[in-house]
């Protein structure tokens, strides 16, 4: 019963969701900050005089602050989640599924700022919740999916 509850246990560590540490922080951060600025800068300006600023620039100035702000929750919520059947990788624009059948291999080079994956059409996938910014821990990650990779090629 324990080697069964071991086997679980790595099982279930491997399975973990894969999210960028400092990408999530900065873009958080950046997306707070400039919505503070601008907001504050959007009601510091005067309302009347030659060089007034009405309304309907205001409420531009922060509907430019929530576009920017929602850009910055994308980049900060960039993640892969693995579960039996495959791996979902959220990038900051689009979403991909892909099966473990389809995952041929898991790349992180050198010079790469994530982790790419080969597929079998032949099309890489980034999976940007494993950065390079993230510096030791992204190689650790990056090798954790390799593992799960090889993990699920051996269970089929």
């Amino acid at each position: 019963m324990t080697g069964e509850t071991g086997e679980s246990d790595r099982t279930a560590a491997l399975h973990r969701p894969f999210v960028s540490r400092k990408g999530r922080i900065a873009a958080w951060a950046m997306g707070i900050g400039q919505f503070l600025a601008i907001g504050a800068w959007a009601l510091m300006l005067p309302w009347s005089g030659p060089t007034s600023v009405g309304l309907t620039d205001r409420l531009s100035m922060m509907g430019v602050a929530v576009f920017i702000g929602w850009g910055m929750s994308r980049f900060g919520g960039v993640r892969a989640t693995p579960t039996e059947d495959g791996l979902k990788v959220r990038n900051i624009l689009l979403t991909r599924t892909l099966s473990w059948s389809e995952i041929e291999d898991v790349h992180y080079s050198g010079s790469a700022p994530w982790v790419s994956l080969a597929t079998t059409d032949g099309d890489p996938v980034a999976v940007m919740a494993i950065q390079r910014a993230d510096g030791e821990p992204a190689q650790k990650e990056a090798e954790r999916l390799a593992r799960l990779v090889a993990h699920h090629h051996r269970s089929s």
